[in-house]
């Protein structure tokens, strides 16, 4: 018998966010929000979510901060 997993960290693309300029490539842009999280799969089903978040990032650097 063997067992098909996986683990890692997953993003979804919520929709637009507001526009700023961003600390690290100093550009103005629209920035997009996303929630981010961890999950375990078992055959290709999520079986787990933990250390949730809600960010926004650069369109440009991809630099993100987290609301």
């Amino acid at each position: 018998m063997f067992f098909l997993f996986g683990f890692g960290t997953k993003r979804q693309h919520v929709g637009a966010g507001s526009a700023r300029t961003c600390p690290r490539c100093h550009n103005h842009t629209q920035w997009g929000r996303v929630k981010e999280f961890k999950q375990f799969t078992l055959f290709f089903i999520p079986v787990a979510r933990w250390n949730r978040k809600e960010l926004e990032v650069c369109g440009i650097c991809g630099a993100a901060v987290q609301l």
